[in-house]
């Protein structure tokens, strides 16, 4: 179970296991890794395109072999008929299982859409070696559409799409150089300049495709991050909360930390505010590193702080805050020009489900707590009681009517 991610992917695809598989998916060392299951889940997209693709070749098949009923097409379509059917079921299933977090046999969808394009390619070179004009027109005219279709379906992973692009097209040149009608060589020169044309194209896209995403991921980040600490705001918060409550293996409550520094003011006073933005960094700092397993850091304005802690006990929820206290409290901060200060935090504790289920209620209710245990002195924590639910709750439903 990873930490609270501010941008939750809701399909996940696996990634390949094999050399080959790996291989093929490769989009380039420049791509980060963060947007490269985004890519592999992309060839599983597009689903129209994939019918359509498995309707023309079956449909294709079918005539030269009404037309032509010799082994060699009747096989076709026979392979091309169960080899549909096989990726249609093969795709529902990662699909599927995408949606759960399940295997989604990736290395096997791969190997499956490579075989088409060969058979693609079969077709193509079979009619036009056939001397039938007519089925040589309809499968090589085919052949170049199932080639443009793949391009523009499967540009996510460029290395598979150029090598489908070549199986799929590439054979209906060789049968026109090897063709006895001199019409037909005009096409084997033709054949190498489109497949490059396409091949560029794909690499084009992929690199567009790949810039925006990582536009529209660095644009979510900006909008879910602080941006002095790198820690989630208070958008990144409640997506985190709301993530929380939608995951299915989810156990306990979740306790809610909110973190108020103690003395932070006078250093910010005495040094300036660079000292201060460097003091709330090494804070931030400090607190990514508590953030245990399954949990989440965040900034919400000047120094105050959130610690998102799943599963915690309300036996064990004390002892890991004073553990937080410690770790803010019990050891220097150096700034610049060898100045060391030492600062405190108090916490305020509420708890979701028992003190609301948002960001608004957990606050209300946490900033109670937060208030006492200030009253109590410097580096306290407290926990919201049963009457700061109510109180919590209230405050909230007035604050909604005000809204409407």
């Amino acid at each position: 179970m990873g930490k609270f991610s501010v941008s939750q992917q809701t399909a996940i695809y696996s990634a390949p296991v094999t050399r080959l598989g790996r291989w093929l998916v490769d989009p380039g060392r420049d791509v980060p890794a963060e947007i490269r299951p985004m890519l592999i889940s992309g060839l599983f997209g597009t689903i129209v395109i994939f019918l359509g693709g498995v309707f023309n070749t079956i449909a294709v098949s079918a005539v030269a072999a009404f037309r032509d009923p010799q082994p060699a097409f009747v096989g076709w379509l026979i392979f091309e008929s169960v080899l549909g059917v096989v990726r249609l079921a093969l795709l529902a299933h990662a699909r599927r299982e995408a949606a759960r977090g399940g295997i989604t046999h990736t290395d096997a969808y791969l190997l499956l859409a490579l075989t088409w394009s060969v058979s693609v390619g079969y077709g193509g070179f079979m009619g036009l070696a056939s001397g039938d004009w007519v089925l040589g027109g309809l499968t090589g005219i085919s052949a170049a559409a199932m080639a443009g279709g793949i391009a523009f379906r499967n540009f996510y992973a460029p290395r598979l799409c150029t090598l489908m692009v070549v199986c799929s097209f590439g054979p209906c040149g060789i049968a026109a150089a090897l063709s006895h009608e001199h019409a037909m060589w005009l096409l084997a020169p033709q054949v190498p300049i489109y497949l490059f044309s396409l091949r560029v194209a794909i690499y084009n896209l992929n690199r567009m495709l790949v810039r925006t995403i990582a536009a529209e991921r660095d644009n979510d980040r900006r909008a879910s991050h602080d941006q002095l600490t790198g820690l989630a705001n208070r958008a990144g918060l409640e997506r985190a909360i709301t993530a929380w409550q939608h995951r299915e293996d989810r156990r306990g409550p979740l306790a809610f930390f909110y973190c108020d520094l103690d003395g932070f003011k006078a250093v910010n006073d005495r040094y300036g505010h660079g000292a201060g933005d460097s003091l709330l960094r090494m804070v931030a700092a400090r607190l990514q590193a508590l953030a245990p397993e399954g949990g989440l850091a965040a900034r919400i304005g000047g120094d105050e702080f959130v610690l998102l802690i799943p599963e915690a006990d309300r036996g064990g929820t004390l002892g890991r805050a004073e553990r937080v206290i410690a770790a803010i409290a019990n050891h220097p901060y150096d700034l610049e020009d060898g100045v060391s200060v030492t600062i405190g935090t108090s916490v305020g504790i509420a708890r979701l489900p028992d003190h609301g289920y948002d960001v608004t209620m957990l606050m209300s209710a946490a900033d109670a707590a937060l208030y006492e245990a200030k009253a109590r002195g410097r580096c306290r924590a407290v926990i919201a009681s049963a009457p700061v639910l109510r109180i919590a709750a209230v405050s909230a439903g007035v604050k909604r009517v005000a809204a409407r």
